[in-house]
């Protein structure tokens, strides 16, 4: 029990930390002070309540959440994730632990401040939308600014800007029974965006939509969230929405924080046998980038390097063709074994002469499935590049299949 596994990649600046969790718990039920003692003797959820018949619905919970990323928390039902998710704002009091927002503790703030933080930092979006039935959809888009206070004519504006926002115009007189499901979740986060808080809380917010509106919603707020860059408490129980939407994930099970960490992270390296089979069916092919999976070339700098020593570099690597590049590492193309050879049977040193240019390029952010069937049709592996053109890396059907069965790729630097 407890075995958290906290995977960030690179040392955090703290100035960069919005949200601070520290040993978060909530007990449910009776003798939450012997639950609490079990807790500390590693005890687990099912060992406690049949002891005590309390129910631990978050067991220490530590993570941090980085200004202006989307965070996820999944795990299946019963996890705990609606639970957490309900402290951090303090709709659901806490047992022990605290909330740090922007390094203020949220456990000790008085009924005033905490209302503030509410109203002025944190937004929430439901599962079921939480609209109002008997107000239009611009009275609905608005309303928590009227809650605030603040003037007809600006909550107007900003409402009207929310709306726009995601995607919803022209219906400011309708109904929300008018609307479909997908359009009523639209205006429900339009609702939180006219706030403009800090932190949007999102608790199962699309899991109540088909299939289609659900993409489109998951689109709509990656969309958002590059020009508005809010920090998103996302609440899912489905993986591929967690793996699309995430910068970081945070798995849940019976209370406990399991693992947190990239998309990647969570693929690549799962923490335990209980990760490994959540993931099992994942389709790596969508999250998963050429950076993942590009391995080490066999370069050579055209700038030092002629015929023969190309060639002593190839027979050495075992490799029949090499790709090129200049002093600055810029990819100039690649070079076949034969056309060396050539070189060398007449006794010429001219080693561009004989560079193939016309080799297929990509950058490391670019996600697999978009590459996968050029790959399959290409006879030169795709050649990674930044965008200076310099060569980071190559994409070779193996590493790219292997990375895909879930098998380890090899690592570039």
């Amino acid at each position: 029990m407890h075995s958290e596994v906290y995977s960030r990649i690179g040392k955090k600046d703290l100035m960069s930390i919005k949200v601070e969790v520290k040993n978060l718990t909530k007990i449910f039920g009776k003798h939450v002070g012997r639950a609490k003692e079990l807790i500390k003797q590693g005890k687990s959820k099912p060992e406690i309540l049949k002891e005590t018949g309390a129910t631990v619905g978050v067991d220490q919970a530590n993570f941090e959440i980085e200004d202006g990323e989307i965070f996820v928390i999944m795990g299946l039902s019963g996890s705990g994730k609606s639970t957490l998710v309900r402290m951090i704002n303090r709709l659901i009091e806490p047992t022990d632990g605290e909330v740090l927002i922007d390094g203020e503790n949220l456990m000790k703030m008085d009924k005033k401040k905490l209302r503030d933080v509410r109203r002025k930092k944190m937004s929430m979006v439901f599962q079921n939308f939480g609209l109002l039935p008997n107000r239009t959809i611009i009275e609905n888009a608005e309303y928590g600014l009227e809650i605030q206070g603040v003037e007809k004519e600006e909550r107007r504006k900003r409402a009207k800007t929310a709306l726009e926002q995601v995607g919803i115009t022209g219906y400011d007189d309708e109904y929300p029974d008018q609307l479909s499901g997908g359009m009523q979740q639209r205006v429900g986060l339009a609702r939180a965006l006219a706030n403009d808080p800090q932190i949007l809380l999102m608790d199962e917010a699309f899991s109540a939509l088909d299939p289609l509106n659900r993409t489109d919603m998951q689109d709509q707020l990656l969309d958002i969230q590059e020009s508005l860059k809010k920090t998103i408490i996302f609440i899912s129980h489905d993986l591929n929405e967690a793996l699309k939407l995430g910068d970081h994930i945070m798995i849940m099970r019976d209370g406990e924080v399991i693992q947190t960490g990239t998309p990647e992270d969570i693929l690549t390296h799962p923490a335990n046998d209980y990760v490994e089979e959540f993931i099992e069916n994942v389709d790596r092919s969508k999250v998963l980038t050429a950076g993942n999976v590009m391995i080490r070339p066999v370069t050579i700098n055209v700038d030092k390097a002629g015929p023969r020593l190309t060639l002593k570099r190839m027979k050495n690597n075992e490799v029949s063709t090499a790709y090129v590049v200049d002093n600055k590492r810029k990819l100039i193309g690649i070079v076949d074994a034969n056309d060396v050879i050539g070189l060398v049977r007449h006794d010429s040193s001219d080693l561009r002469s004989v560079v193939k240019e016309d080799v297929p390029t990509t950058n490391e952010e670019t996600p697999i499935s978009e590459l996968m069937d050029d790959i399959s049709q290409t006879g030169i592996p795709f050649a990674v590049t930044n965008d200076k053109g310099q060569l980071k890396g190559i994409i070779v059907r193996g590493a790219v299949l292997g990375a895909l069965a879930g098998n380890e790729v090899s690592e570039f630097e």
